[in-house]
């Protein structure tokens, strides 16, 4: 199985899972001389093998992410890490620009004047740089994805 496949077949374990969670909050209570749609029991054990195959999988590819070295000679893991943290960082600076803009308040003949404090085009041209570098990562990524077979 490719790495790409075992993700995907995580994200429908995770959602499984959820399902289950949901169907089973759904049954655990009724009235009094009211059964259930669904025996409850028999979902939580249903749930609690989801929860074990998650675990397997989530470890293989964990083993996986960190054995595999990409083009840019790091690890599959590195990148995924660098990835989330250029995310973080694009996030913060669409909010400090965001943060700049403000209409004028008026509460008086006098007119409040806000002042921005810092370079917006300067933050703009770092959001562009930045996602740039997240597009080029998930790329690489990706395409290791459908490359690497996930290891035992």
């Amino acid at each position: 199985m490719k790495l790409a496949e075992a993700l995907l077949l995580r994200a429908d374990l995770q959602k499984k899972l959820a399902r289950l969670r949901d169907r089973i909050v759904g049954n655990v209570l009724t009235q009094q001389g009211d059964k259930p749609h669904e025996p409850p029991d028999k979902l939580l054990r249903d749930a609690m093998a989801v929860i074990t195959e998650l675990e397997t999988l989530v470890a293989r590819i964990n083993r996986t992410n960190s054995s595999h070295k990409l083009q840019g000679k790091q690890t599959l893991m590195e990148a995924i890490a660098a990835r989330d943290g250029l995310k973080l960082k694009h996030a913060l600076l669409e909010a400090t620009i965001a943060g700049t803009k403000k209409e004028p308040d008026r509460y008086s003949a006098r007119e409040i004047k806000w002042v921005v404090q810092v370079d917006v085009a300067n933050l703009q041209k770092e959001v562009e740089m930045t996602a740039k570098k997240i597009r080029e990562i998930n790329a690489e990524i990706q395409e290791a994805n459908w490359k690497i077979t996930l290891e035992d």
